[in-house]
């Protein structure tokens, strides 16, 4: 399993959210972040003053996939994400030892697969028979 991290413009994310789930991506979070890098900032004016704005806006992306779909949700991002401007953002690929989906009881792949049969619990006398 891998746990895929981009940090990209806010303005990307509804592309880059269609295309991770077209790539296999069952789920993902999304976290409002503010940092730089080569970009360094911007300088910006407000009521005829200047003020220079160090830290921009971006949105960070956390992504757990199971690693044959990896390289695709890797690819799905960087295409998607790309304007060819500084900016654009990074994309960081770690390994991921262990998931779990607290509700189930899942554990690694089939914690962070998108579908609810793969339970343990979905199957004869499980949660699904339970509910159902």
């Amino acid at each position: 399993m891998k746990m895929i991290v981009a940090i990209i413009k806010p303005s990307r994310l509804d592309a880059v959210l269609d295309a991770v789930t077209e790539a296999g991506a069952s789920g993902l979070t999304v976290t409002e972040v503010r940092g730089y890098g080569r970009q360094r900032g911007k300088t910006e004016v407000y009521r005829g003053a200047e003020y220079e704005v160090k830290l921009l806006p971006k949105v960070k992306l956390e992504i757990a996939v199971p690693d044959d779909i990896a390289e695709r949700v890797i690819e799905a991002v960087s295409r998607t994400a790309n304007t060819g401007k500084i900016g654009d953002g990074k994309v960081f690929v770690l390994d991921l030892e262990q998931a779990l989906r607290i509700r189930t009881g899942d554990r690694d792949a089939a914690a962070i697969a998108g579908d609810p049969t793969s339970s343990p619990l979905a199957g004869e006398g499980g949660l699904r028979s339970r509910v159902g």
